[in-house]
């Protein structure tokens, strides 16, 4: 599966009942994470992070869902757990489905196993997979962390601030990056468009004196 292929379709249960993947995403942008098992503390930590973001995803229009290699019978156990580690009341739904993947097909299909990581029964574990889905089900991006290692959530919404905004416009993003900062105004527009489109351009003079360091503000979404 290569970048901007079709993500691959897939049914499950989930905490929040059957799904087809692609009509869950419908005409939303997706998030699908795995964790390696339940009740382990890197993935509440991150799954407790999730749910105090989740209105900072539904603002971009992003889903957010799950996977663990563990029945739906854990996972509703742990969820009372992560409400409670985010600060969250028991008797408040929890936002977002997590699948269950015991048999790890799912885990498989994606390319999600971790090797050197095993559970009780010596079946590899899910890695700390990130994949990113834009409403036209396309896989926009990929982050693949060891299971040692928690996620940083903060980046995956700075990754999707930049999806959506070069989607509509012929910018990319710089280094470290964050919404509101100067973009590079692509390669591929010319001279004559960069006054008609980027009117408070700035060219950055290097010394191979190549004019392809060009700042514009921010343009909004």
């Amino acid at each position: 599966m290569y970048l901007g292929d079709e993500f691959p379709n897939f049914t499950a249960n989930t905490t929040a009942g059957k799904i087809d993947f692609h009509e869950w995403i419908g005409q939303s942008w997706a998030i699908l994470f795995s964790h390696p098992s339940d009740f382990t503390p890197v993935c509440t930590t991150e799954l407790a992070r999730v749910v105090k973001l989740m209105p900072e995803f539904k603002k971009r229009n992003v889903k957010v869902i799950g996977i663990s290699c563990d029945s739906l019978t854990s996972h509703f156990l742990w969820c009372r757990d992560i409400r409670s580690y985010a600060g969250c009341t028991l008797d408040e739904s929890f936002p977002y489905p997590i699948i269950e993947d015991e048999d790890r097909i799912i885990a498989k299909t994606l390319n999600m196993l971790d090797k050197d990581e095993m559970d009780s029964k010596g079946m590899p574990l899910s890695a700390r997979a990130v994949f990113i889905i834009d409403p036209r089900k396309k896989y926009r991006l990929s982050i693949l962390y060891p299971a040692s290692t928690g996620r940083n959530f903060d980046e995956i919404l700075r990754v999707i601030d930049s999806l959506q905004l070069t989607d509509k416009h012929r910018v990319a993003t710089p280094v470290d990056w964050k919404m509101g900062d100067d973009c590079m105004v692509l390669p591929t527009v010319s001279d004559d468009e960069l006054k008609k489109s980027f009117p408070q351009v700035k060219v950055v003079q290097v010394p191979s004196g190549k004019q392809y360091l060009r700042k514009t503000p921010c343009p909004k979404i």
